[in-house]
């Protein structure tokens, strides 16, 4: 049952027989929109797959993708991906956020939220655009964020009436 060595002289190309790895978003056959996004420079991506939980905190990471659990303090980031059946639970502050699975916590997006039908976030929330699908769900408190305010002001606004909204 062993393979047949090479012959002597010859050599494979470097991958030769290995077939390219689909991403793993098109492999799970999610929709385009949830897919990685290919344009421009590479970005340092932490995935924290299904199954996996993670408690702690998380530097440096300009991407991070949950499809296990993470629990953290307080994360920065440029963008958050929660993927259908994720979840994140604490504090994040990101410039782009797309939730499809359930965000228990407190969320800044200084750019875009989106709530994909399948997604809940509960908790707190600010954003400057936000956009909600049939059938996801926000519970909690929502502010919507002016050009030029950050999180400062966000974290000052605690006495402001809670909100629910359920698109």
């Amino acid at each position: 049952m062993g393979r047949a060595p090479l012959p002597s002289g010859s050599s494979l190309p470097a991958g030769a027989g290995i077939p390219p790895m689909p991403g793993a978003a098109a492999a799970r056959g999610l929709p385009t929109q949830m897919q990685p996004k290919k344009e421009g420079p590479e970005q340092r991506t932490l995935v924290v797959g299904r199954g996996i939980s993670v408690q702690g905190t998380v530097q440096d990471a300009e991407r991070l993708v949950v499809e296990g659990t993470v629990e953290s303090s307080m994360i920065t980031a440029k963008e958050l991906v929660v993927m259908p059946g994720g979840l994140f639970r604490g504090g994040v502050e990101v410039e782009n956020a797309e939730i499809a699975g359930t965000v228990d916590g407190a969320l800044t997006a200084r750019g875009s939220l989106t709530v994909r039908g399948s997604g809940r976030l509960l908790g707190k929330a600010a954003c400057h655009r936000l956009k909600v699908e049939d059938g996801g769900q926000i519970t909690g408190q929502l502010e919507m964020l002016s050009e030029g305010s950050g999180a400062a002001k966000t974290a000052e606004s605690a006495a402001e009436p809670v909100k629910s909204i359920e698109g």
